[in-house]
């Protein structure tokens, strides 16, 4: 049956006769209609053209991230037929977990992650790969960032010894990260007089409340959280360029040496140095071709769409997203548009 159909073929398909009562031909017409609509009924509105991005707070960045690339896919929602969705998380190991479990479809999370992720790490997972991981695109970079209160008399990276700190949400990058660094250079929970674990989204607010007196974050720059806390109250971004720290950064294959610009934000006129890494977006080796296609092609052929979505993104660049921070393979679908788009090289 198609949507072509007349109502005088379908009375002659089911059957209904010039003999049949009123109501017996009412009931027998409208389930005609019903058969009819629903042959016309496009496939894309079935629920498994449903898609959800694990993002992060909304004070951050994934969130708005994940949103804009929604937004993008969404445009083109009456071809293609696929629904998207960006979903607040804890952050990225929380985000790799929903992914790894089937709760969502796409995660973005942070590159170094997705690195120990896809290689195994004890940290996740009792050391188990996640080897049906597979890259789509990296975004902009972040940087590990040490905020704190003016007063506090932290200037290095080793004053937050002794010191009250945020070290961010189970669950968040920041927070994984930091656990990594202080792993590395020995350090324990015991190494500061107090230890907190607010996420991103109160995290400014406690700081300048005199909760603590630094927070550790892991984002790409500017910041409204990190804007939050130096013009809320009197706070300085703390510099990780002791020479201990540069031989952790240096010796780690997912870091690499960056700085926050100056005057970004008040009261810090200069370049703070620190390392960095990047925000990635993954999916699984599961994931439908169509799927990952579309939402490919809906962020590449208009980038200028997404660099506009916030200050951060504005560098973006289409080699760099293709090419770097990719720890595993990419995707099949994405693969093929970047080599048909001549984005990456042909091996």
């Amino acid at each position: 049956m198609t949507e072509f159909d007349t109502f005088e073929s379908l009375r002659a398909k089911i059957g209904v006769g010039d003999g049949m009562n009123v109501i017996g031909k009412a009931t027998a017409l409208l389930a005609a209609m019903v058969i009819a609509t629903a042959g016309s009924i496009p496939q894309h509105a079935h629920a498994e053209d449903y898609i959800t991005i694990g993002t992060g707070s909304v004070s951050g960045l994934y969130y708005p991230l994940g949103t804009a690339i929604c937004r993008q896919l969404n445009k083109d929602r009456p071809r293609h037929g696929i629904r998207c969705t960006a979903e607040v998380s804890n952050g990225s190991v929380a985000n790799l977990q929903a992914l790894r479990d089937g709760r969502v479809d796409f995660a973005i999370v942070q590159s170094d992650w997705q690195a120990l992720a896809y290689e195994g790490t004890p940290s996740l997972w009792r050391g188990l790969p996640f080897s049906d991981m597979r890259a789509v695109f990296s975004m902009h970079e972040e940087i590990f960032t040490v905020v704190a209160r003016a007063d506090a008399g932290i200037s290095t990276f080793s004053d937050l010894r002794g010191m009250r700190v945020n070290i961010g949400n189970p669950g968040s990058g920041q927070r994984a990260t930091m656990l990594a660094l202080m792993n590395s250079l020995g350090w324990t929970f015991d190494s500061f007089s107090e230890v907190y674990e607010l996420s991103a989204a109160q995290q400014s607010a406690g700081l300048c409340a005199g909760e603590f007196d630094a927070m550790v974050f892991a984002v790409g720059h500017p910041s409204a959280s990190v804007e939050e806390a130096t013009t809320a109250c009197d706070s300085v971004l703390v510099p990780l360029d002791e020479p201990e720290i540069r031989a952790v950064i240096a010796g780690n294959k997912f870091f690499n040496f960056t700085q926050i610009p100056a005057n970004l934000y008040r009261g810090n006129p200069l370049p703070v140095k620190s390392f960095g890494f990047a925000a990635t977006l993954v999916t699984t080796r599961q994931q439908r071709l169509k799927v990952v296609h579309e939402l490919v092609r809906s962020v590449f052929s208009d980038l200028d769409m997404l660099r506009r979505a916030h200050p951060a993104f504005y560098q973006l660049k289409a080699p760099a997203m293709v090419g770097e921070y990719q720890a595993a393979p990419h995707h099949r679908a994405a693969r093929a548009y970047y080599r048909a788009e001549e984005l990456m090289p042909r091996n």
